[in-house]
């Protein structure tokens, strides 16, 4: 099961919520097998791509510098995920503004239900999530073929930022 992770970043650094996604996204891949890869879409973010290629549990990063993805636009990005969704089986979003922005968007083209703000990885198909305001945790589980699942921060211990040993693989964008 390969996991394709949404980095957040500013175009300089990578964010402590990617970390998190991250950790959620080596728990995934670990009940199916798989690899673990980081997209970073923005301008002038080749750095934040080997940064992300460092974190412990990252096979690859893929980095997509455009200057349509330097604000990280949701009508620019999600397009972009679509298009490799075909070769991952989830996608992984920090629960953010930009998360939150892009997986729903993602989701409806894939034509698939997202999975919120998660808590906890089950299996390869069941999830905690908050619901009621957090005063109930519910156990979802999907049978949709792909995941769009976003990552509640403060659930998941942060990757380590060393220790990978993952490759920068410069990809083709989509542009504005």
């Amino acid at each position: 099961m390969s996991i394709l992770v949404l980095a957040e970043h500013d175009n300089q650094h990578l964010k402590d919520a990617t970390l998190a996604a991250v950790t959620a996204a080596k728990q995934l891949a670990g009940f199916a097998g798989g690899d673990v890869v980081v997209l970073v879409a923005g301008s002038g973010c080749h750095g934040v791509a080997e940064e992300a290629a460092k974190v412990e549990g990252v096979a690859k990063a893929l980095c997509a510098d455009d200057a349509a993805y330097g604000d990280a636009l949701a009508e620019n990005v999600a397009p972009l995920i679509v298009g490799l969704m075909a070769g991952y089986d989830a996608l992984v979003c920090p629960a953010t503004s930009r998360g939150k922005n892009i997986a729903p968007r993602v989701a409806a083209a894939l034509d698939v239900a997202q999975i919120s703000d998660i808590l906890s990885v089950e299996s390869a198909d069941t999830f905690t999530r908050p619901i009621y305001a957090g005063n109930a945790i519910a156990t979802v589980q999907s049978a949709d073929a792909k995941k769009v699942i976003t990552v509640r921060g403060t659930a998941f211990p942060k990757a380590a930022t060393s220790g990978g040993s993952g490759t920068v693989e410069k990809i083709a964008t989509t542009g504005d």
